[in-house]
């Protein structure tokens, strides 16, 4: 006997298996296989729910992976809305405003003062123009135009205007790649959805997304004139909770369609102020930009004349002026410009205005009688428009007809 015994290993004999008939084996396997595909097609769409087997009905691909703690999957989500594609049509034709100052007149060293945000808005063969907020270039010595693609060039300022807080530049054509559509603004609802595209502390690009709180609000601004005087008057424009801060003016603010409905302008700048931000209506700015860009200037109703508020003057004084007690509002022309409107049509200094084409002059808590008279003038009114000023002088009332000049506020 060897060292290994025949138990564990047989003769040959031993382990030859009994002969079967190939035609039981045969219908045997094709059953089991039958029944393996019938029973695969009906856990499939279990498999399918777990992320365990790919679905080719969807547009959205998923694969799984194995790692020590399980399966994972990983996701290729299409993210595409109504919003991403505004923002794709818009954001190639909005740019960085670079306002570059020298330190003095003998200098052509220029450094960067300050930035905000444009809109080209129109192109031709040879130019391209840009819409911005006047303040965003006011006192440059150079103007540039940053694109997307971070490529520079310089502009020319060709007008400005300080009243609607807008400016017009032109660039080389050759450069851009997009230009914005302008919308209608007048069609806006509260509520409505708006995206702010613009360059916020110089982050180009940036997005933020609101509502339209309000479609026409107006708020009070004061514009300080070039010669040292001041011109108050209420604005007319977009309220939306959209984050607008600084660098964003001159921004787009644009509907889910992709067209631009205001110019970012104006932010509430309090720490106990959130979510309040403000555009010109592009209803509004689109007659201006037109006019700066051809004639670059935009000449407002004038009068000629210095005014104060009846309202805010001493009592012994509205005592001297004579007017009757039922005059509760109007403005006193304190100073007349010789040769201009006012001085043609008779008016003289210590009349009290307290009409203009019929409109009575108002003043309340938050509008004083000169804004309520300058808004008029500014938003219903023509240079070269015969108008009738209603006026009380020396207690008597009078009737008198200017013919408005016309003054540019750059």
């Amino acid at each position: 006997m060897g060292y290994y015994d025949n138990d564990e290993y047989p003769n040959s004999e031993s382990r030859q298996s009994p002969k079967r008939r190939r035609g039981g084996w045969f219908v045997s396997g094709f059953l089991g296989a039958v029944v393996g595909i019938i029973f695969f097609f009906l856990i499939s769409p279990f498999l399918e729910n777990q992320g365990w087997l790919p679905n080719n009905n969807s547009n959205d691909q998923t694969t799984t992976t194995q790692n020590a703690t399980g399966p994972t999957k990983n996701m290729n989500v299409d993210v595409t809305s109504a919003v991403t594609k505004a923002v794709d049509n818009v954001s190639p034709a909005v740019v960085a405003v670079i306002n570059l100052q020298s330190a003095n007149l003998f200098d052509n060293q220029y450094t960067e003062s300050g930035i905000g945000s444009g809109i080209i808005y129109k192109k031709d063969s040879q130019y391209a123009y840009v819409v911005t907020n006047n303040h965003v270039v006011e006192g440059a010595g150079k103007v540039e135009v940053r694109f997307d693609d971070q490529n520079k060039v310089d502009a020319k300022v060709l007008g400005t205007d300080s009243l609607y807080d807008l400016a017009v530049l032109q660039i080389p054509s050759k450069d851009v790649k997009k230009v914005a559509q302008f919308g209608n603004s007048n069609n806006l609802k509260r509520g409505e959805p708006v995206i702010a595209i613009g360059n916020p502390l110089g982050f180009s690009g940036s997005v933020t997304e609101g509502i339209v709180s309000s479609q026409a609000r107006s708020i009070s601004r004061t514009i300080d004139l070039k010669n040292g005087g001041q011109v108050t008057w209420n604005a007319e424009v977009i309220q939306t909770d959209a984050a607008i801060n600084p660098g964003n003016s001159g921004g787009a603010l644009v509907n889910i369609d992709g067209q631009v409905i205001g110019i970012n302008s104006l932010k509430i700048a309090e720490s106990s102020v959130e979510g309040i931000g403000f555009a010109i209506p592009i209803d509004v700015a689109s007659p201006v930009i037109n006019q700066l860009e051809k004639e670059g200037k935009v000449e407002r109703p004038y009068i000629g004349v210095s005014m104060a508020d009846l309202a805010q003057l001493p009592a012994t004084a509205i005592q001297q002026l004579k007017v009757p007690n039922s005059v509760k509002a109007g403005i006193v022309a304190t100073d007349i410009v010789s040769g201009g409107p006012g001085a043609k049509a008779g008016l003289q200094t210590g009349d009290v205005i307290v009409a203009i084409n019929n409109h009575k002059i108002q003043a309340d808590e938050s509008d004083s009688a000169t804004t309520d008279f300058s808004t008029y003038l500014y938003t219903h009114l023509k240079v070269g428009q015969e108008v009738k000023l209603k006026i009380y002088r020396n207690g008597q009332a009078k009737t008198l007809t200017i013919k408005l000049g016309g003054k540019v506020f750059s």
